[in-house]
């Protein structure tokens, strides 16, 4: 299924504040990292209904694939 885009770069937004604050990263950074992770192309490519997540669980799941990249 796929999410109304305005909607989902609402969720982006979100999500990359949320991440930021918990890493303690630039929000340039993030912003980077997130459109570099494996998690944006699933959102984005609506597999698992991704986008349905809170933004909190897609946060925590960006922080992890964040941790096994550094």
């Amino acid at each position: 299924m796929n999410a109304n885009p305005i909607l989902l770069q609402k969720k982006y937004v979100r999500v990359i504040l949320c991440f930021a604050e918990k890493v303690g990263i630039s929000l340039d950074c993030a912003l980077d990292f997130f459109y570099r992770s494996e998690m944006y192309g699933l959102i984005r490519d609506g597999v698992s209904d991704m986008h349905c997540m809170s933004d909190t669980y897609l946060a925590d799941e960006l922080e992890a694939e964040y941790g096994s990249h550094e």
